[in-house]
């Protein structure tokens, strides 16, 4: 069993499975917000294994904004294709490309860089939209923040009932 944590804003945070749960519990770090109807005994007590809890701190690095990385874009851009718009598909099935190709003086940045499926950054090649005769179907910009959408259904399996009132539709598993 998994549990999801949540920052203190009730967002998804990461999973973890329930054992580092239960330590961050004892540790003061976690309030438990949701259970499995599932027991943990020890030597001295039994609780409910957790499965959904709350960060008591704020995260670290939050207000720095998200990093920047392949699979940051991909979450950004809802593994969708910012030129025809087929999607979601699976990562392996997109690239980042940049909007202002490097040839031409663009940059690696937030602001320049989208997710394409390979034909259409076939077709695009090493130019801009425009002389591609392609267009954006939207802007690229910086996020604040990303959900937890990398997750698949394989490594999480079935969505937990108990996960559903934070999970959001944005947050489904591909």
């Amino acid at each position: 069993m998994q549990t999801l944590v949540l920052d203190q804003a009730y967002r998804p945070h990461r999973i973890v499975p329930w054992q580092e749960a239960v330590c961050s519990l004892f540790e003061g770090r976690v309030e438990v917000v949701e259970v499995y109807d599932y027991d943990l005994h020890s030597t001295s007590i039994v609780i409910k294994c957790p499965a959904v809890v709350r960060l008591i701190a704020a995260v670290p690095g939050r207000k720095k904004g998200v990093r920047f990385s392949r699979i940051n874009i991909l979450t950004r851009d809802r593994f969708t294709c910012c030129y025809c718009g087929r999607g979601p598909l699976p990562p392996r099935q997109l690239n980042y490309d940049h909007v202002v190709p490097r040839s031409l003086g663009g940059t690696t940045t937030w602001e320049n860089i989208v997710a394409s499926c390979l034909p259409c950054n076939d077709r695009k090649g090493g130019r801009t939209p425009a002389q591609a005769g392609m267009r954006l179907l939207r802007v690229p910009a910086r996020p604040a923040f990303l959900p937890i959408t990398m997750l698949r259904a394989s490594s999480v399996g079935p969505i937990p009932a108990a996960w559903r009132p934070y999970w959001t539709i944005e947050l489904e598993p591909l």
